[in-house]
């Protein structure tokens, strides 16, 4: 599915006919590795990932400013740099009114001095909207608005019954606290983050002249706490058809009156919506009685202080430093604020991103990089055509459909074919919380403008500078921006098993692996979520599926914090489908091309087992790993290596994995997506 934070290592694998008698030199070693990072004391059947990254690991530090490093955090750092001579450039010389915007918006953000000058002003008229609320039903409304802060999130989304028209989707909004975990978890840790979150609530308070900050902040948690405990876990949100409720106006009512919905949707300009969609049926009713039972006044308290934190960074510094000293410090033990440019950058791609993105590939996206990226896409989809053809576990009826569902993908690469039109959006160059405020209402404006009309398949959920990838289930497609297409992630000069096993395996693979794992397994061809499956096949892919998050639950990264696995299953499945694919893939170019050489001591398939482990290089501070163990369907990178490899044996036969040694399992227990190869 779509990923929600920048992946270690998505790339794209390099067609075989680029792959023969290259002349450049690979950006990465002599054929597309850093040897150097490797700790060749390790023996590789205890530990693949120390084996491929252990130098590295133990000699490079993280970043003052960053959770974590490795090459995922590389990357964007060049392409922020490239960014920034862009919105630099816009700033000081904008060459048409969207350029303008782009200047201003920056511009507004990076002027701190004015910032500071202007104080509280711009935020004023906001809190007096709130302070104005009387009634429950104004008070619902004004959540409901773009920009604030709200218990329950409703949006526009394609119909899951019928991915052609649009839908109104609603379910558990955002509290304080990252997760509900972090709310209700005993243990000393998180009693401390507890009390560090009322600390942090008294300061932005307090800095924005509230009566009673310390009251507040105990009401406000009190209230966040009831919230939390209905609130549905990470892993039972990802279960598609659970999230899946159509409802009438009269069942709304009787799931959660206190919305007061037929008004709550017209004022939101959805007075033509005949159903909506509900996800957390349990957690919306719940909130629906939270606002019933909890006083207005402790609801506009909590709407007060959510809207000072949402918005810190564009008021003075010291909501800003308390934002950070929060979210970051405590939270993720990160030391040090990023360069204020940086975070200008980033939120830039939130408010104007594809109007930065038109420029960003006029200067570094080439017609011959998409004609490749094309024929990588074409490559990948025939292993998984040769895969899904030789499963033994898959009935006649159920390859038929998953052959279909193959044939339908869509890979959409570098950048949307039409531009989003941002001439309706106002862009101060001396307010950057309006700015902020201006960029939520034109979303909802775009999105209520596409409600009447047929789904938009051109429309992208990620700018061209984006280094990352995901895959829409309701669409079918996997969308591959241009930031990733480029070194350490794409490199044609690199050796075919360095590109089968980084490219093929961690990206595009992955991608189209997630159209077959736990959640989007249970989507058709056309996107419609519908048990496509026979009983019978279906139960045999629920077997390794379930083998797969046991293994993972075994895992624990942090002392007394493991792995979820079945929050990171979908991840799981579609990585380890990723290599198994790959991996043919890359046999099928061997047959083709014969055996490669043996380079610096490393056979053909050495070297893709290595490059796929260097391709997940990284490293987390615990704060912020333990953030991803809670919350995020993705495993950390090691067990991305490590719990993947262990189950493929090829791995075993190329590193001559033995019986005794810390990751070997015996071949009955290990698990494949699509069925055991030669060397299992």
């Amino acid at each position: 599915m779509r990923r929600t934070y920048l992946l270690a290592a998505a790339s794209l694998l390099a067609a075989p006919a680029l792959l023969i008698a290259q002349t450049a030199r690979p950006r990465y070693g002599s054929w597309g590795l850093e040897l150097a990072d490797m700790d060749r004391s390790v023996k590789p059947g205890d530990d693949f990932y120390e084996f491929a990254e252990g130098t590295w690991l133990k000699n490079h530090p993280i970043p003052a400013d960053k959770v974590g490093a490795g090459y995922n955090y590389d990357l964007p750092d060049e392409i922020e740099g490239q960014v920034r001579q862009i919105v630099e450039e816009a700033a000081a010389n904008p060459t048409s009114p969207t350029a303008r915007k782009v200047g201003d918006f920056y511009a507004a953000w990076m002027d701190e001095q004015g910032i500071e000058a202007r104080g509280l002003a711009p935020l004023r008229p906001y809190l007096a909207k709130i302070d104005a609320v009387r009634t429950r039903p104004a008070l619902v409304r004004l959540m409901m608005h773009p920009g604030m802060p709200s218990p329950l999130n409703v949006g526009i989304n394609a119909d899951q019954d019928d991915p052609t028209r649009y839908t109104v989707n609603a379910g558990q909004g955002q509290l304080g606290l990252p997760v509900r975990d972090y709310y209700l978890l005993d243990g000393e840790k998180y009693v401390a983050i507890r009390k560090a979150y009322r600390d942090y609530l008294i300061r932005l308070q307090t800095l924005a002249g509230l009566s009673d900050p310390q009251g507040r902040a105990d009401r406000i948690i009190a209230l966040e706490t009831r919230l939390s405990q209905d609130q549905w876990t990470p892993e039972r949100r990802r279960d598609p058809v659970a999230t899946h409720n159509p409802m009438t106006r009269a069942q709304l009512t009787a799931l959660a009156p206190e919305f007061d919905w037929d008004a709550t949707l017209a004022a939101m300009g959805l007075g033509a919506a005949k159903t909506v969609d509900v996800a957390e049926t349990t957690a919306v009713t719940a909130t629906g009685k939270r606002l019933a039972d909890v006083p207005l006044s402790t609801w506009k308290e909590w709407m007060t202080a959510r809207f000072l934190s949402d918005h810190a960074a564009y008021l003075p510094r010291a909501f800003d430093q308390a934002n950070f000293d929060f979210y970051k410090k405590t939270l993720y033990d990160v030391p040090e604020q990023r360069a204020r440019w940086k975070r200008g950058i980033a939120l830039l791609d939130d408010a104007l991103g594809e109007a930065v993105g038109a420029i960003y590939v006029q200067r570094y996206w080439t017609p011959a990089t998409q004609a490749k990226a094309d024929e990588l896409v074409a490559d990948m989809r025939a292993a998984y055509r040769d895969k899904i053809q030789a499963a033994s576990w898959m009935d006649d009826a159920t390859r038929t459909a998953a052959l279909a569902k193959l044939a339908t993908f869509d890979p959409r690469i570098g950048h949307p074919a039409k531009w989003i039109d941002y001439s309706t959006l106002a862009v101060s160059r001396t307010d950057p919380l309006a700015n902020a405020m201006a960029s939520d209402a034109f979303g909802w404006r775009l999105a209520l403008a596409r409600f009447p009309h047929p789904v938009d398949r051109g429309l992208w959920y990620m700018t061209p500078q984006t280094v990352n990838a995901y895959y829409d289930p309701t669409m079918n497609q996997i969308t591959l921006p241009a930031a990733i297409l480029q070194p350490p992630f794409f490199d044609p000069n690199a050796d075919a098993a360095v590109n089968y096993a980084e490219t093929g395996a961690t990206t595009i693979g992955h991608e189209m692996g997630h159209g077959f794992d736990d959640q989007g397994r249970q989507y058709d061809e056309k996107g419609r979520l519908r048990d496509w499956w026979t009983a019978a096949s279906a139960a045999k892919y629920t077997v390794q599926a379930d083998r797969l998050a046991n293994q993972f639950d075994q895992y624990e990264p942090i002392p007394g914090t493991r792995i979820k696995g079945r929050l990171t299953l979908g991840e799981n499945l579609a990585d380890l489908g990723g290599l198994e694919t790959a991996y043919a893939a890359y046999r099928r170019y061997v047959s083709r091309h014969g055996e490669p050489p043996v380079l610096d001591g490393f056979t053909g398939d050495q070297r893709f087992f290595l490059a796929y482990a260097q391709a997940w290089q990284g490293k987390r501070r615990e704060g912020a790993q333990r953030a991803a163990l809670l919350s995020d369907p993705h495993s950390p990178d090691k067990y991305r290596v490590n719990g993947i490899v262990r189950n493929f044996g090829p791995w075993y036969t190329a590193f001559a994995v033995k019986p005794g040694d810390a990751l070997y399992l015996a071949p009955e227990r290990r698990v494949s997506v699509w069925g055991p190869v030669k060397g299992d």
